[in-house]
């Protein structure tokens, strides 16, 4: 996730349940409810999440309820109904999975329920990877924790939430190098308010419903038909040289940002248009054709889709057709240099990508006609090379392990922006010295005057 706004991105794991957009509910005023005549106070809360990713895993999806429950045993839900999540999704990303209404209180206990879920995998053994899955095995299906912070909903307060880290390393189990399928949900819970870090929204895509110029607002649709009211103000930056005068009907639109603390809304910091024809799909890159020079299409292995009633399915590898009128941009990246980086010339096995056409292009998988191309950020998984850090040129090597890595075999140089956060134990790049295993969160890129494979990082993790 690259940029320049100090604030931003504070966070790229996923807040709520770890890889999805779901876009799961509304963010309106808050209208308390009565029951027997007794007046119910009503106050938000949230729901974001993240997780850690494993090898060749594409894909953990499930049913997921999230209640909480207060001191004294009254049990609210934080989820509307059972959504279903794509735990791989967004790794090393955050995304708002849920909003709603709940009544006021402290609510210091959690339970996460899971159901109906798959394991999807990505099977290198040929030439052009294909994506095989299986029946996941829940065991335990419910799992409950004890918030060290607990969630306290105030009627006029700033929305509080619940920030859920699903650890897909530590939850499915490997036998001998293979996956059983067994799955012992390992989840990190904590309450968040909705300036922590844990709070910020890195990706959220949604359909514009409407826009207002005169108020700059903007409502957004998920594929589960929950409205949000988006906020833009003269710091909100656009990608790609769009301009709010560009949203009709017809787009789709990835949005970062923070809840905004009067009413429960999303302020704006970043705004792309991943399509202005109707229909975006969004995943990772197994194979381009050709592997040098301009390419001519590529597969795309669909983690994100809008709408859902086209010839695409979640979970697939569908074909990208290129005819090179194509729209190239990358999020969080401005200016004629992002053109330079990302084009028909520079796709790569392992980026994170987002298409955007018209619907009656996408009937057909093997056949995917787009208009837009946006590269995105993502979290590579990697071991440190010793003795490669660099502080000269701000730089250390990695060799990139998980699903990426099979993606990626080729050792890649790391290039630290300026605003590069380091987490969970690091502070500095030097600190990479004495590290293994790190996850970097960033864009994957083609020098464009060697062709070498380069990852220039905004989040450096340590997953020792």
């Amino acid at each position: 996730m690259f940029i320049s706004k100090s604030g931003r991105h504070s966070l790229p794991s996923l807040v709520a349940l770890t890889l999805v957009t779901l876009l799961v509910t509304g963010c309106g005023s808050v209208t308390p409810s009565t029951n027997n005549n007794a007046q119910t106070v009503i106050g938000s809360s949230f729901v974001v999440g993240t997780d850690a990713p494993m090898a060749s895993v594409v894909s953990f999806t499930v049913n997921v309820s999230i209640s909480a429950t207060d001191g004294s045993g009254n049990t609210v839900q934080l989820t509307s109904g059972s959504p279903t999540v794509d735990f791989a999704r967004f790794n090393g990303l955050q995304t708002l999975i849920d909003m709603n209404d709940v009544p006021v209180g402290t609510y210091s206990n959690v339970s996460i329920a899971l159901s109906n879920g798959t394991i999807g995998y990505l099977d290198a053994s040929t030439t052009e990877p294909t994506i095989k899955t299986m029946t996941a095995n829940l065991s335990p299906a419910t799992v409950t924790y004890t918030l060290a912070k607990p969630m306290v909903v105030a009627q006029s307060g700033a929305p509080v939430g619940l920030h859920m880290d699903l650890n897909l390393r530590k939850s499915i189990v490997v036998s001998g190098g293979q996956i059983t399928g067994d799955v012992t949900p390992t989840f990190t819970v904590n309450g968040v308010n909705n300036n922590d870090k844990g709070a910020y929204i890195d990706e959220f895509d949604a359909a514009v419903v409407s826009s207002d110029a005169g108020k700059q607002t903007i409502t957004i649709q998920g594929p589960h038909g929950r409205q949000f009211t988006v906020n833009v103000n003269g710091q909100t930056e656009w990608d790609g040289s769009a301009a709010f005068s560009d949203l009709t009907s017809s787009s789709i639109v990835q949005v970062s940002g923070t809840l905004d603390r009067a009413d429960a809304t999303i302020d704006a910091d970043e705004i792309a248009i991943l399509s202005d024809t109707g229909f975006y799909a969004s995943g990772q890159v197994t194979y381009v054709n050709p592997s040098s020079g301009p390419a001519t299409s590529f597969d795309l292995y669909v983690r994100g889709l809008l709408p859902t009633t086209t010839g695409l399915a979640q979970g697939q590898l569908a074909t990208i057709d290129l005819s090179g009128s194509e729209r190239y941009s990358i999020y969080w990246a401005h200016g004629p240099l992002a053109q330079f980086l990302f084009n028909q010339n520079a796709l790569l096995p392992g980026q994170h990508i987002a298409v955007g056409g018209p619907a009656t292009g996408a009937t057909n998988a093997s056949a995917v006609t787009v208009k837009r191309v946006v590269l995105r950020h993502w979290g590579f998984n990697g071991t440190v090379v010793p003795g490669s850090v660099n502080a000269g040129t701000e730089s250390f090597q990695m060799e990139v392990n998980g699903f990426a890595g099979l993606l990626v075999p080729q050792t890649v140089t790391v290039y630290i922006a300026n605003n590069c956060e380091f987490r969970d134990g690091l502070t500095q790049l030097s600190d990479l010295s004495s590290a293994t295993n790190v996850r970097v969160v960033g864009l994957l890129l083609k020098n464009p005057a060697n062709g070498n494979t380069v990852l220039v990082g905004h989040y450096v993790d340590d997953l020792n």
